[in-house]
Order: structure tokens, then C-alpha cells, then sequence
């Protein structure tokens, strides 16, 4: 069992920082400790934001030797529950925001080695300072970090064309729940020396130990780019454009999301300063972007040929294409404002879901008809990135229904599009993660021997089971 951690190991793990980033007071510590949505929170007595790989080491030591719970968080932002202390006051938190240094920027291998507390917007800038691009692209990226994105294997907007997290990361320094520094900071694309160890702590939310800096990868900035908003009338519709896209531009299709026209709605009449991207009303919006790595012509060409195609097959009832870096910056804020333009609607169930992506259509289908047999009034909004298959499929409550109550019915509706999912060899979580929400699903759902091996990861990396205990599994 764990301990409660006595006011001696409290000033012990304080002394490793230094009175100014030992956090007692309670409302220094109330930031770290509710999520962004306030589904989640918890309670701890310490808040330790250590400022280099030797202090984490020595916590981590610490914890295993007092068998102290450490519940590692870097910018906050996660939607699972997997960055917070639970209620109890047995977990100290451990935040790595001060870790925030680029060590080491190397343009002729393609690479950068950032800290865990990296902002990823300040990451994202600091590559197009150096004529690089960073692709990594999430509606949080003013204050997620590095270590927590690649902690939840992130994904957002780009996964299509550069992939997630995971596969943006050539190496990892960890510190092992013993105290232990795994340094793997290499700059290699290939290397069959063993185990992959890094993807041990990618995706493992904290459970195995302290992702302190990682090696990213960059890449080149296209030399032109193209945005196109589309009005279609259905999911099979988009599918199809899809598919054309795809045969048409290839690897220069770096963004293809999908938008119910309910959500595009509810940007306009809630986020100040947007207005409709098309002159018409459509059922379903989608979001194209073309990057090519020739010229502005070719991304232009590119993005003429779809939008042709797409009109000479009946697909595409209206559309519009960016005219100018302004309006493009507009069509992806308008998109990144989605999940902040459904709170004024009430209260939402969320899922974050995957399917194969020639599945999509008949997901949104059966999923439709599984939210009303849980609640006959229920508005489904759906939007996300179609082109890898995961969508942001919410269920908000009935207009002027009392908030409260229908998130009563959050295990039931849940349960009803998650089963949908499953029946299409789906996932459950695609890109935010387990956490405390979906941990027990995930443990009665998922097959047993893949459980019993991560427990058994587990218990080999963190015998004393101090790391972010309750999350995932």
C-alpha cells in the first residue's frame, strides 16, 4: 500500500526544489488540480515544479523509497483525467513546467531536443524561425507541453500526413520511478538495437515513469499551401472526396476534417468575430488542406483538380478556397474553436473515437441511431479529423434540458457508441487518452493479454507502483 505522505516526507520532497516551487498554500495549489472541462479533480498536500532532470531524478527517488504517489502534469490540458491527484491526499503532483529548455537544434539531421516543459506553440515558432516546420497541431497548443503530449501520444490536426506524437519522436530521456535516468536522446531514423524502449513512455500517461526531453523531429516548411472549405451532404460524400483527394494530391494532403454543420453553427453564433465559410447551407463541412513541398502552383493546382473533380461527380454542393493567409488562418481557428463553441449549448458527452476510415459513414449512422435510444432528443455534433479516422463524436443535452441530469446519463450513452465503435474493430480513445475516464472500460473490454501485459510492464518498471496510480490500468 501507499502512504500518506507525513509532514517530514512533505518538507523532504520540498528541500529537493526549494520553498518557491514547493506549492502548500491552497490556492496556489487549486490550478493543478481541476481539469479543463471540471469533470475532474483531487486533492494534494505538495505541488513540486523541479528545474532540472537531476531534482526530478532525486523525487522520484524519494517517492519510491517512502512509497509517496507522484502524479506527473505538464500544461493541463488533458480531457481523461490522467494529470490529476485523486481525492484522498496520498499523491504529491509533479509539474514540468519549468523544464521548458531547447537544448539543441540541429538543422542538418532535421532535428530539435526539447524539454518536457516546452510550450508546444513556442516549439512550433522556434522551428519557423528556422525555416522548419513542426507539425505537431492541437487547439490547446498555447499551453499543452512537449512531455504531456507525447505522455497522451497526441494527435490533432496533422496525424494524416506526419502522424502522431509517437511517430514524430526519435528519442527520450525518462526518469525511472527509482530515480534512474534512461537517456535514449538519440537522433537515429533507424535503429534495430533491441526493444524500442522510448515507446514504452509514449502513450503511457505517466504510468511508468517521468518523460523529462525528447529528440522531434522537423521538417520542411512547404513552399505552398492551400485551404479549402467544402459544404457536402453527407459522410459518404466526404468519403468519396476523400478518396480523391487523396489519388490527387498523395503525401500533400495534409489536412482533411470533417465538420457537422450543427458545430460550424455553433462557432458563428457563440466565438466572436467568425461568419459563415460558405454562401449556402450544407449538412456536412470539410476542411482540405494542401501542402506541397514544390511551389505555391502546384499546392494551387493540386487543390483546382480536387475541387473539379469533386463538383463533376456530384459531391461538392458549395466551397470556397482561402484567398489569402488571413482567411486560412480564419477557416483553422474557426475548426480549433469547435470543442470551446459547444459550452454555451450545455452539457456534452464526449468521445474521442477511431474507425477505419472507409467506416466512418456508417459509424456516424449507427452511432446516431444508438445516442437516441439513450436519449430521444440528444444533439449529436461531430467533427474531427476523418482523414485517419478519429472523430470527436459528443452528444449535448436537449435544448433548455437541466445540465445536470443529462450527464446522469453518461455511463448508458458511453456504453451504447462505444459498443457501436467496438462492433467496427475501433478504438476508444484515439488521441486524449485513458486516464481515470476510461480506465475500467478499458480493463473489461480489451483483451485479457493485453491487460495482463501492461500490468506486467508495470509492475517490472514500477514495482512500488508510485507513478500516476488509478490511470490507465
Amino acid at each position: 500500500m501507499l502512504e500518506r505522505p507525513s509532514d517530514a516526507v512533505l518538507d523532504a520532497f520540498a528541500a529537493i526544489v526549494g520553498p518557491a516551487y514547493a506549492l502548500r498554500d491552497t490556492d496556489a495549489v487549486a490550478p493543478y488540480v481541476t481539469d479543463p472541462r471540471g469533470l475532474f479533480s483531487g486533492y494534494t498536500p505538495l505541488v513540486l515544479r523541479p528545474g532540472s532532470v537531476e531534482e526530478v531524478s532525486r523525487i522520484l527517488r524519494l517517492a519510491t523509497e517512502t512509497r509517496t504517489a507522484v502524479v506527473p502534469q505538464g500544461g493541463n490540458t488533458g480531457l481523461v483525467g490522467g494529470q490529476h491527484p485523486d481525492v484522498g491526499g496520498t499523491e504529491i503532483l509533479l509539474s514540468l513546467g519549468r523544464l521548458d529548455r531547447i537544448r539543441e537544434i540541429d538543422l542538418r539531421s532535421g532535428v530539435v531536443v526539447a524539454e518536457a516543459g516546452v510550450i508546444l506553440q513556442r516549439l512550433r515558432d522556434i522551428a519557423d524561425t528556422q525555416d522548419k516546420l513542426f507539425p505537431l497541431s492541437l487547439g490547446s497548443q498555447g499551453s499543452c507541453q512537449i512531455g504531456g503530449n507525447l505522455s497522451s501520444n497526441a494527435g490533432g490536426t496533422s496525424v494524416l500526413a506526419y502522424g502522431n506524437a509517437r511517430d514524430l519522436c526519435l528519442g527520450l530521456e525518462v526518469v525511472l520511478p527509482t530515480g534512474e535516468v534512461f537517456d535514449d536522446l538519440r537522433k537515429l531514423r533507424k535503429d534495430n538495437t533491441g526493444y524500442d524502449l522510448k515507446n514504452l513512455f509514449i502513450g503511457a500517461e505517466g504510468t511508468l515513469g517521468v518523460i523529462t526531453a525528447a529528440v522531434l523531429k522537423l521538417f520542411p516548411k512547404p513552399r505552398g499551401r492551400e485551404t479549402i472549405w467544402l459544404g457536402v451532404a453527407s459522410p459518404q460524400n466526404a468519403l468519396e472526396l476523400f478518396e480523391i483527394a487523396s489519388s490527387t494530391a498523395a503525401r500533400a494532403l495534409t489536412g482533411f476534417e470533417l465538420m457537422q454543420e450543427c458545430v460550424v453553427d455553433f462557432v458563428i453564433k457563440h466565438m466572436h468575430g467568425h461568419r459563415a465559410p460558405l454562401a449556402s447551407a450544407a449538412p456536412w463541412h470539410i476542411l482540405v488542406e494542401i501542402s506541397s513541398g514544390r511551389s505555391a502552383d502546384d499546392a494551387r493546382g493540386l487543390a483546382e483538380e480536387i475541387v473539379a473533380a469533386g463538383f463533376e461527380r456530384g459531391l461538392i454542393l458549395d466551397g470556397t478556397m482561402a484567398e489569402n493567409l488571413a482567411q486560412t488562418a480564419e477557416f483553422w481557428r474557426m475548426r480549433e474553436s469547435m470543442t470551446e463553441a459547444q459550452r454555451p449549448e450545455g452539457a456534452s458527452i464526449k468521445h474521442d473515437i477511431a474507425v477505419p476510415v472507409a467506416d466512418i459513414p456508417r459509424f456516424i449512422d449507427e452511432a446516431g441511431r444508438a445516442v437516441a435510444s439513450v436519449c430521444q432528443d440528444a444533439r449529436v455534433v461531430c467533427f474531427g479529423h476523418m482523414g485517419d479516422g478519429n472523430l470527436h463524436y459528443n452528444a449535448t443535452q436537449p435544448a433548455g434540458a437541466f445540465d445536470a441530469s443529462f450527464l446522469n446519463l453518461y455511463p448508458a450513452m458511453n456504453k451504447a457508441v462505444h459498443d457501436v465503435v467496438r462492433s467496427l474493430s475501433g478504438s476508444i480513445s484515439a488521441e486524449h487518452g485513458i486516464g481515470r475516464m476510461k480506465r475500467q472500460e478499458l480493463i473489461e473490454t480489451a483483451p485479457p493479454v493485453a491487460i495482463d501485459l501492461m500490468r506486467r510492464m508495470k509492475d517490472v518498471v514500477d514495482p512500488a507502483g508510485i507513478m500516476n496510480p488509478g490511470k490507465v490500468i
